[in-house]
C-alpha cells in the first residue's frame, strides 16, 4: 500500500481511531513504552522482535 493511499484511508477513518498503549516486559514486570525516558525510548525501537512457532521455536 502506498503512503498517500495509506494516510488518505487514515483520515477517511480518523474519528473511529483510538490512542493504543503498547506495554514491554521490563526486569520481570510489564510497562508502557509511553512512560519510557528518551535512553529506553531508543533501546525498545533496536529490538529484534520474534514470534514463537507452534512447536516451540523462535523465528525472527
Amino acid at each position: 500500500m502506498k503512503t498517500q493511499e495509506q494516510f488518505e484511508i487514515l483520515s477517511r477513518h480518523s474519528e473511529k481511531r483510538t490512542k493504543c498503549l503498547v506495554y514491554t516486559r521490563v526486569m520481570g514486570y510489564h510497562r508502557p513504552v509511553e512512560s519510557f525516558n528518551t535512553g529506553k525510548k531508543g533501546e525498545h525501537q533496536q529490538r529484534k522482535h520474534f514470534t514463537e512457532n507452534e512447536n516451540g521455536n523462535a523465528g525472527l
